[in-house]
Formats: C-alpha cells, structure tokens, sequence
C-alpha cells in the first residue's frame, strides 16, 4: 500500500514539474514568436522604405539629367533667338570715320545739275565733270576699312573673350581689333545683349586693350594687360 502511495504521489508530482516546464517552454517559445514577427515587420518595413528611397533617387536623378539637358539647351537656342532678332552687319566700323571720308562724294553729286544747266558751254562743263575724278578716291577711302578688316584678328588675346564669346563676335561681324577699338556706346550696347553681359565690356576693358593691338603697342600690351593671351594663343 505505502509503496502504491509514493509511486502515486511520484506520477502527480512528475506530472506537475512537466507542467511547470512545460508552461516555462511555452512561455520562451511565445516570447520568440514574438519577437519573429517584431524582426519581420520591422525588416518589411525597412525594405518599403528602401524602395521608397530608391524611387526617390530615380525621380531625382531623372530631373538633374533633364535639368542639364535644358541648360545645356538653353545658350545655343538664346543664341540662335538673338542672332535671328538682331541683323548682323558685315562689320562694326566706326560710322563718324566713314561719314567722313565718304563725304566728299555728296558734293560730286550735287554738282550734277549744275552741268546740265550748262551742257551749252563746254568749259563749264568740264569743270562741273571734274568733282567726278576726286568722287572716286573718296569712295575707295571709304571702301578701304572695310577691305581691311576682312583679315581676322586673334579676339582671344584680349582678357575676357573666350571661345564662346570669339564665335558670338564673329557671329556680329566683329573680327579685327580696329573694330572694338571704335566701338561706340551704341555698339557697346548692343554687343552686351547679344553676348548677355552688363558692363563686362567696361570692366575688362575691351575697348583699351584693342586700341593697344591695334596700334601694334605690343609693349605697352603686355605692360598694362600682363595676364592677356599671346600673340600665338589659340
């Protein structure tokens, strides 16, 4: 009988030690259930918003390359808009030198009438036919700076006139430093619109440094101007 009674009171006692771990077991095993569905939300999480990320940084880099596409458009068509909008001359020549010498030729002109008034004498005649004779030189005067400035000078000594700014000059005619020398107000203006500066011209002092090479004062170039390109920069 007493040995029924212990093995009894074993079994209950076994079976309540089982319980007790087995309550523990299941207690750590919820425990990292729990902590497994924590990882995998947070892991879920972490990759929405990685793909957020990586959607923004596509949208981004999609608007720097189309950002640079038009910056890159943008010179070349205002470019294009101002050379459309502003007729270009055959060159900049100072108008007060051409008036000038191409004055005497109005004169050859307004001497016409006189002649035929008087095609009767011959003598008068002859001397109203004479202005013709000095018409001509004036007119090849006149005519001479612009056949001069068809050689074109190196504009890329001059500080401040780069590639870019070189083609837009030549786009306007300006090739020769006998042209910027002359530049009046006037042109310096309407220069400064098609190249997009705001008293650039003045500041770097185009104006002076053509004077300079255009004379042929090379020593007084490089004197002034130490930092302007060569006579062989390209």
């Amino acid at each position: 009988m007493s040995t029924f009674f212990y093995m009894l009171l074993a079994f209950v006692v076994g079976i309540l030690v089982g319980w007790f771990i087995w309550g523990r077991l299941r207690g750590e095993l919820d425990s990292v259930r729990g902590d497994l569905d924590r990882t995998r939300s947070e892991r879920d999480r972490l990759r929405a918003d990685s793909d957020r990320l990586k959607g923004e940084l596509d949208a981004s880099g999609r608007a720097r390359a189309d950002l640079e596409s038009r910056l890159r458009d943008t010179p070349s068509a205002k470019a294009g808009a101002d050379k459309a909008a502003t007729p270009a001359p055959s060159a900049l020549m100072p108008t007060t030198s051409a008036t000038a010498k191409a004055g005497p030729a109005k004169p050859a002109a307004a001497k016409k009438p006189a002649a035929t008034k008087t095609a009767a004498a011959p003598k008068p005649a002859a001397k109203a036919a004479a202005p013709k004779k000095a018409a001509a030189p004036a007119a090849k005067k006149a005519a001479a700076p612009q056949a001069a400035s068809g050689k074109a000078d190196n504009l890329r000594r001059l500080i401040g006139i780069g590639p870019v700014n070189e083609r837009l000059l030549k786009g306007q005619g300006v090739t020769t430093y006998a042209q910027i020398a002359a530049w009046t107000a006037a042109d310096v203006k309407r220069i400064e619109e098609v190249l997009n500066f705001d008293g650039r011209i003045a500041r770097e002092k185009w104006i002076e440094q053509a004077k300079l090479l255009a004379s042929g004062n090379e020593a007084e170039f490089a004197s002034q101007f130490p930092t302007a390109g060569t006579a062989s920069n390209s």
